[in-house]
């Protein structure tokens, strides 16, 4: 594989920096260097809120309204009322991307319980802030393209009756604390588990082994409902690549064939190592390399797109004017 799968590592202008561009907050879109919320927010405060990582392939939006559907399935979790119909949000973004001129990039978007008291009751906050940030690109991993090495996190994953991993909200504590684990460890990333020791997820992405059988990935259950995740479960199935949905151990992972991680900002990133043993060859596995070749090819095809459609030139005599 080279450089040129994934648009992460591709030669672009330098990041855009955090001042730079528009940002939609308080309903309205303003400068970024002047977007800012109440230091008041149960966002800020406690975490109170919810989020979706979105992104932008070749002009169009890859699964807006599946990333906006399962913002307000978590939003609903919680019970934050946002203050906007789906198609409204979705509207939003698509406008966020047009005010920065985006044709490829990454979007934030952010729902938090809005400005209250200090006390967590959320009754004290009146209305919803909703947050629109658009970048040109994000990078999470330095090599994604070559693989990456993982850690199993000593952090369990939350428990599924206390913080589901099932809703994108703003609490990130627990994968923040596996995460610094993987930094201090010399790691890339890191591998949690669920409260019985089954594999769950990385920090910020699903987690998939490739046996001798089929292409394997955990239950949702213990672990975010990944819009990346579906979309690859049906490319295996266009590339008739047997895959299942079921529980598995750190055992399965170490004697896999292949893994990988997948997720919106870092898209599908090869896994070369699992707590120092090595997956299969040590490189990017046959499976990987094809799923991850179809994933590219649809995420360039498919989306709402960004610029409006031209319109329809009227026909004269036959021919179009």
């Amino acid at each position: 594989m080279t450089n040129e799968t994934s648009p992460i590592l591709r030669e672009e202008a330098p990041p855009a920096r955090p001042t730079d561009g528009t940002v939609y907050v308080s309903g309205a879109f303003r400068p970024a260097a002047d977007a800012a919320v109440s230091v008041f927010d149960h966002g800020l405060l406690y975490g109170d809120g919810v989020f979706e990582g979105i992104r932008a392939y070749n002009g169009r939006i890859f699964k807006l309204e599946r990333h906006v559907e399962r913002l307000f399935d978590s939003a609903k979790a919680i019970r934050l009322e946002i203050p906007h119909t789906p198609g409204e949000v979705c509207d939003i973004v698509v406008e966020a991307c047009r005010r920065n001129e985006i044709h490829d990039g990454y979007i934030r978007l952010v729902v938090t319980r809005g400005p209250g008291d200090l006390g967590i009751d959320p009754r004290t906050c009146r209305r919803a802030e909703v947050i629109v940030i658009v970048r040109p690109q994000l990078a999470i991993y330095r090599a994604p393209t070559d693989g990456i090495r993982v850690i199993t996190s000593a952090f369990r994953r939350n428990a599924i009756d206390a913080t589901s991993p099932s809703i994108k909200s703003l609490n990130y504590l627990n994968n923040v604390l596996a995460r610094i684990e993987a930094n201090d460890r010399g790691a890339d990333e890191a591998l949690m588990l669920d409260a019985q020791g089954y594999v769950a997820e990385a920090t910020v992405d699903n987690f998939f082994i490739v046996t001798d059988h089929a292409l394997l990935a955990p239950p949702t259950a213990t672990n975010l409902k990944g819009i990346t995740r579906e979309a690859l479960l049906s490319v295996a199935v266009g590339l008739n690549i047997r895959a299942e949905e079921r529980p598995f151990t750190l055992f399965d992972v170490w004697t896999a064939r292949e893994a990988f991680i997948c997720g919106t900002a870092a898209e599908v990133v090869p896994v070369i190592s699992v707590d120092g043993r090595t997956i299969g060859s040590g490189g990017v596995g046959p499976v990987t390399s094809r799923i991850v070749a179809a994933y590219h090819e649809l995420v360039r095809s498919q989306g709402r797109p960004i610029q409006p459609a031209p319109p329809a030139r009227e026909m004269v005599a036959g021919y179009r004017v």
